[in-house]
Formats: C-alpha cells, sequence, structure tokens
C-alpha cells in the first residue's frame, strides 16, 4: 500500500513543453494558446511558449510532453474514505493509488460512512470527523490529495458542535441523509449553522444508497438548501428526471453527477444546465467505493458520457472534472493558471481510437490514455496502469 507523507511541494525548477494541447480547465476558455508550463516550486509559475519560458533561467528539470495534452488533475468530488488506501466497503487495498492511474490528483470526502463501527452519537463522530481530516492530512496515499473529515449529521446537533469542528480543522459535512438527519426542516438549520462557520455541505439526492440511509426527493433538497446537490443523477436510484431537472432550475446549488449513478438522468441534468446557462455549477464524482465497486477511471468515462452523449464538448467537459469543482470547493488546484498547484495529467487519445485527437475520441465516447501524473510539482507516475495506452506520453529529461 502506497502511503506517502504529506511532505511540502517539490523544490526547484521543471519545464514542461512541446505540449500539443492545454486544457486550462476553465470552462469559459477551455484551451490556452500555450505549449508549456514553468512550475516553481510545486505551483505552476507561468505558462506560454517553450522558448520564452526556457529563456526566464535555469531549471532543475525539464518534461518533454512529446506533443500530448495536459490537462489539470482530476478531482472527484464525491467519494467515501475510511482510513489510509483501504475501503472495507469493496475490502480492496490502493483502490487510491489506482484512481491517481485515472488521472485524479484531489479526492473530496462526502463522509467516513464505511468505517466498520462507525459511531453515531455526537461525541464520536465529530472525534472521527476530525481524525479522518487529520489522518489524511498527515499522509497521502500514492501522492493524493484526499480531503477527508465529513461528519455524517445526526439528530441533536447544536450550534456548538459545528464551530468545535470548524475549530478543529474540519471543513466539510457528510451527506445530509446518511444520518438520522432525514427532512428538509432538520437540515436546513444544521447546514446554515455548518454554512456560518465555513463547512460546506452536501445533501443525499434519490433514493437509498445502503441499508439504514434514506429517500431524499425534491423538496427535500430544496428546503435544505445544502451547498452541493449530490449525486443529483441518483446514487444509485435517480429521482425522477423532471424532478432533477427542476432541482437544476429552483436550486442556485452546484450540480454533482456522479458515475454510480443513473446516466440517463446525468445526461438530462447536464443538458438542463446548459439550456439554463449554467454549466459552471456543474461538478463531478464518482460516489465510490460504492456496491457497484471502485472505479479509478469514472471521472474519465464522465467526461466521456457528457462529451459523447451529453452534447458537451470534451475541453468543457474536463473544465467540469477540475476547474468548476476548484472553484466550487475552494481548491488550490484545478485550473492551469500562475500560483495554482502544479498538479497535471499528461494524456492523449488512446491507441487505435477513431478520433482525429484527443478531444475528438472523447467525443465519440473514448476515454483517453494517461501518460503521467504530477501533483504539487512532483511526477507521481508514468503510463497508467489502468488507462488503454496513450499514443504520446512524456519524457523526463532531467537537468
Amino acid at each position: 500500500m502506497a502511503v506517502e507523507q504529506a511532505a511540502g511541494p517539490a523544490k526547484g525548477r521543471t519545464l514542461v513543453r512541446n505540449i500539443g494541447l492545454l486544457l486550462s480547465g476553465d470552462l469559459a476558455l477551455p484551451v490556452l494558446d500555450a505549449d508549456a508550463i514553468l512550475v516553481e516550486d510545486g505551483k505552476i509559475a507561468a505558462t506560454g511558449r517553450g522558448a520564452e519560458l526556457a529563456g526566464r533561467g535555469p531549471v532543475n528539470s525539464v518534461i518533454d510532453a512529446h506533443g500530448c495534452a495536459v490537462s489539470p488533475g482530476l478531482v472527484d468530488s464525491h467519494v467515501h474514505p475510511v482510513f489510509g488506501d483501504w475501503t472495507p466497503r469493496q475490502n480492496q487495498i490502493g483502490w487510491v493509488e489506482s484512481f491517481l492511474n485515472g488521472g485524479v490528483t484531489t479526492m473530496i470526502s462526502a463522509g467516513e460512512v464505511h468505517l466498520p463501527g462507525r459511531p453515531k452519537d455526537i461525541v464520536g463522530l465529530k472525534a472521527l470527523a476530525i481524525t479522518a481530516q487529520r489522518a489524511f492530512f498527515n499522509a497521502r496515499p500514492a501522492g493524493v490529495k484526499v480531503l477527508a473529515g465529513a461528519p455524517v449529521l445526526e439528530l441533536g446537533m447544536e450550534e456548538h458542535d459545528f464551530a468545535e469542528l470548524a475549530a478543529a480543522g474540519v471543513t466539510l459535512l457528510g451527506e445530509v441523509g446518511l444520518g438520522s438527519v432525514r427532512t428538509g426542516y432538520q437540515a436546513r438549520e444544521m447546514v446554515a449553522w455548518a454554512r456560518q462557520y465555513g463547512i460546506q455541505s452536501t445533501i443525499h439526492t434519490g433514493g437509498p444508497s445502503v441499508p439504514g440511509s434514506s429517500m431524499i426527493d425534491r423538496d427535500t433538497v430544496l428546503e435544505a438548501d445544502a451547498d452541493i446537490i449530490g449525486h443529483i443523477n441518483g446514487g444509485h436510484t435517480s429521482l425522477p428526471e423532471a424532478h432533477v431537472c427542476e432541482l437544476c432550475e429552483r436550486s442556485s446549488r452546484a450540480i454533482e453527477l456522479v458515475h454510480n449513478g443513473n446516466e440517463r438522468v446525468a445526461i438530462a441534468a447536464v443538458q438542463a444546465a446548459r439550456d439554463l446557462g449554467q454549466l459552471h455549477r456543474v461538478i463531478l464524482g464518482t460516489d465510490s467505493p460504492a456496491g457497484s465497486g471502485v472505479q479509478p477511471l469514472g471521472i474519465l468515462r464522465m467526461i466521456s458520457l457528457l462529451a459523447s452523449l451529453g452534447g458537451i464538448p470534451a475541453a468543457q467537459a474536463f473544465a467540469m472534472a477540475t476547474g468548476n469543482t476548484a472553484r466550487i470547493r475552494n481548491l488550490d488546484a484545478g485550473l492551469i493558471e500562475p500560483g495554482r498547484a502544479a498538479d497535471l495529467v499528461f494524456l492523449d487519445r488512446a491507441q487505435h481510437s477513431a478520433g482525429r485527437d484527443l478531444l475528438h475520441s472523447v467525443e465519440l465516447g473514448d476515454i483517453p490514455g494517461i501518460g503521467g501524473v504530477m501533483i504539487d510539482g512532483a511526477m507521481r507516475c508514468g503510463r497508467s496502469r489502468n488507462t488503454p495506452p496513450a499514443e504520446r506520453v512524456p519524457e523526463v529529461l532531467g537537468h
């Protein structure tokens, strides 16, 4: 099990050159007119032309992209970690590292609900949230940034509980509806307390996901007014398509689409957001580990689904998995711009794809091949062991 301490970013300067396509992560301008990135101390220092960036002084290393594409690291907005790189939900070790091989550099917990014997008393649930937050901050599985410590709401929680959680560093709530708080009026007060103390909330949407969870319908979602409409396309069972589209229209909150949901409804939701001029609200997750397993390529498959069957241009679909989520989740990664964390994915069309290039192949329904993943300026993996082989892969040249 590859677990690394949360060391600081890579020191020194790295020049990434010969990029064939630079995806920005920005929905409004998804492709940048640049072929190089200068990375300094784990942050993006500049983008531009390779010759110009090379003239800015000596570098510690050079990465030749050999014409492949570069995207911000993918963000999975909805996972259920426990501790380290193990999930009791599937009794699998190494699942986070496997997601790294799917281009995911950041994961966001929607609750550590699969912990055996998960405490449901208020003292215990706060202790679990703080412990999970600390544990994943101190040790990153395979270098992946897992933002964890998301307590599940239980009846009896009061305002001071949220103040204590926030003071301890907790910034997330687990899915509303996975605990004993199951009605809109109960959730609304707690969601407001969380927001007051800077804690972001997500609500379960649709039918029960596991025994003990609840059905959360359209009216409950609207009344609770959580920051994220979690798996709006169901996790797994969706609300009626008309109710999902109504949520897109009547709520101003983030619209989260997940791999472990109803694909037909995911397409309806993204098209509703598009027609409303609200694509900036759409973010992507997997909702894994789950009963259907662990999906290391789940975010890539969601991008392909929306681009091939949802009518969303592939470059914008990539932005939903990167910059959209970064802005809504207040991350320092997810966008290719100076000052952001240098979390990058090197990718290209899969070998023998019918697509002309990366974006066309995704719009035909193929997933890309990944040739390497960087987190905080350090290469964390080379050619992916999970994707089909990319046509072109980067080469680390050294000094």
